[in-house]
């Protein structure tokens, strides 16, 4: 089936967000997406989650739709948005699934007001930060490709980036890459690897499920034991054999580590 989104607008925490709605008859959900993925990429799983929940999908700030330029781009920026945006958008204590960037930006915001959200999902989320290794992709990734964007880029030109991607995913982020700013992403990419989310963790208890990339080295066996640790109660799932972008991998394995989540 497929759904239509609505775009809407809120000004939360001082700025313009930009957010998709996929209706659906479940609790509401909150998608944070991750460092370049502004909200209309996350289509193609959104449609399939709203047949479990009311799908909120936001551009986070400097990318998509939403407000770019002389903004902070700091991981306690982005949180604020996410709680400042949820009650702006009247979603009431949402569900909040956040991927890679998002996740961590899902965390933080967790800590600073643990009321906001019913309970996070955290799909693959980067456990890098001070004195831990660094997050497996370099930054030339993300800045060379969308200085190849902003002067104009086909899919087959995307295809060296995303080589497993399909030729409509592959479209659509050259279509919509150059809206990603490139010190934004920059000060995100940075932030990997200067803003520490275990401590945040510790401190959480609502429900959590950790969901992770089973094919990917961001987050290896013995994270999850720290992360077990940090905080006993959460769940975990792997998708066994998905690369960090796990819907585009395997969506109906996502799917199935995702769409019974209730908090």
């Amino acid at each position: 089936m497929t759904v239509t989104p609505r775009g809407y607008n809120v000004h939360a925490n001082g700025i313009r967000q930009h957010l998709l709605n996929y209706p659906g008859q479940g609790p509401a959900m909150l998608l944070i997406p991750g460092i370049t993925s502004p909200a209309i990429t996350w289509g193609f799983v959104s449609e399939r989650l709203a047949e479990d929940f009311d799908v909120h999908v936001l551009d986070v700030r400097g990318r998509g739709l939403s407000q770019a330029g002389d903004l902070d781009y700091s991981l306690d920026a982005m949180a604020e948005d996410a709680v400042a945006v949820t009650e702006a958008a009247g979603l009431e204590t949402p569900i909040v699934l956040g991927h890679s960037m998002g996740a961590r930006n899902a965390i933080r915001a967790a800590r600073m007001a643990p009321k906001a959200f019913s309970g996070l999902l955290l799909v693959d989320p980067p456990v890098s930060g001070p004195g831990r290794r660094a997050y497996p992709s370099a930054l030339p990734w993300y800045v060379d490709s969308i200085a190849m964007a902003e002067k104009g880029c086909s899919a087959e030109d995307m295809r060296q980036y995303c080589p497993s991607w399909t030729d409509e995913q592959l479209a659509l982020r050259a279509e919509w890459l150059h809206t990603c700013q490139s010190d934004a992403i920059v000060a995100s990419f940075n932030g990997f690897h200067e803003d520490d989310i275990h401590g945040d963790l510790a401190e959480l208890t609502l429900p959590m499920r950790l969901v992770v990339a089973g094919g990917a080295p961001v987050i290896q066996e013995a994270d999850v034991t720290e992360i077990r640790s940090l905080a006993p109660h959460i769940e975990i799932r792997t998708v066994e054999g998905a690369g960090h972008m796990i819907p585009w991998d395997n969506l109906e394995g996502f799917l199935t580590a995702v769409r019974d989540f209730r908090a």
